[in-house]
């Protein structure tokens, strides 16, 4: 109530400010004024004028002084298009917007208020209505054609070589799946999601193919000149992957997977010889607001070399294996880890084909069929 209150003040205060300004004019056109105002025309459509020149003045100084500083080059082929297409908008845009500002202002010179001028009455044309309402619109259809193209791409099916990597953001961070040996992601099931039991993603470890799955924190490896394919899901709220330099953004929504592929043209090392940057990281950020913490969600991506990323792939280890270890028996003497409360105590229905009933090992804590 109390901002309707606010608003209407703010309103009732307009008002009154707007009538009292006109009968102060009247009263000056009365006194004998008129050639006052006259004069404040001149000075007001002069100033038009200098605004008029001193603005595209600015935008082109601000164009100059930020050319090439806000993204810099783009770091994937997909990126050169979508730059292309960002630059084709600028200049179509740019060369309205240069015609009508130029127009406003002259206007508002040339057709200021003068007694031997009577404003011309233009109710209708039937051949402007059409002029600007159809090369717009083909101006757009263009636009949006290019677009369309450029997005299919993007979203479309990847190469056969491309390596594929599971993104899932959280509040607040990022989670990267990749899969094994088998090039085959193990299935997983939201209820078995569990921090606790390091089973950020709900594996179902009675599924063969998840037990030599890589799962990772903040920190992407992908694999330069090399199609990447990422395949992107959330575990709570919409999230939206990030990738700047990449040019790419996809939304992460729960329970509906959405993908996107791009090939990588610049490792992070030579980008950093580029930049002149030695502290240079891609940066995977969330581009939804996601909650308190949104500010913090940012990962790192790493653009490396194949040997490197073979080397990096060696050092990580599989998530069934850290769990297998977690909850495997402590050293004689020891206390035995608990086992009642497992990382995958749960199974998707339907995931248990041909079970007669499941049992838990104490070993791992892990639900399996019996055989």
């Amino acid at each position: 109530m109390s901002t309707f209150f606010l608003i209407l003040i703010l309103l009732l205060g307009f008002l009154i400010t707007f009538q009292i300004a006109k009968a102060s004019e009247y009263v000056g056109v009365l006194r004998g004024e008129k050639k006052n105002l006259q004069q404040h025309n001149r000075i007001n459509g002069f100033l038009m004028i200098v605004f008029l020149v001193l603005g595209l003045i600015g935008v082109y100084w601000c164009n100059e002084l930020y050319r090439g500083k806000i993204l810099g080059e783009s770091a994937s082929v997909h990126g050169e298009e979508i730059d292309t297409m960002l630059y084709i908008t600028i200049a179509i845009t740019g060369v309205v917007f240069v015609i009508t500002q130029v127009a406003l202002f002259w206007f508002a010179y040339k057709y200021q208020y003068s007694e031997k001028r009577k404003a011309y009455y233009f109710p209708h044309s039937n051949k402007l209505e059409v002029i600007w309402t159809v090369i717009p619109a083909i101006a757009l259809t263009v636009l949006v054609g290019f677009g369309l193209f450029y997005w299919f791409r993007i979203t479309g099916e990847a190469p056969a070589d491309a390596m594929q990597v599971e993104v899932t953001g959280k509040q607040f961070g990022w989670i990267f799946r990749y899969p094994g040996k088998d090039q085959v992601f193990g299935r997983k099931y939201y209820q078995n999601i569990s921090d606790k039991d390091n089973n950020q993603l709900g594996l179902l470890w009675n599924d063969p193919s998840t037990h030599d799955d890589i799962v990772v924190s903040n920190e992407m490896y992908i694999i330069v000149n090399r199609p990447v394919k990422l395949i992107i899901g959330s575990r709570d709220v919409i999230h939206d992957v990030g990738l700047v330099y990449f040019r790419q953004k996809m939304d992460a929504v729960p329970g509906t997977p959405t993908t996107m592929w791009f090939i990588p043209k610049f490792t992070t090392d030579e980008m950093k010889k580029k930049l002149g940057n030695p502290d240079f990281e891609y940066e995977i950020s969330c581009d939804q607001m996601c909650g308190s913490g949104h500010y913090t969600m940012r990962g790192i991506v790493k653009v490396v070399s194949e040997d490197e990323f073979k080397l990096w792939l060696a050092k990580q280890k599989p998530n069934y294996a850290q769990v297998q270890e977690a909850n495997s028996p402590a050293p004689a003497g020891g206390a035995k880890a608990d086992s009642a409360k497992t990382a995958g105590s749960r199974t998707a229905p339907g995931s248990q084909g041909g079970a007669s009933g499941p049992t838990e090992s104490a070993a791992t804590g892990t639900t399996l069929a019996k055989n």
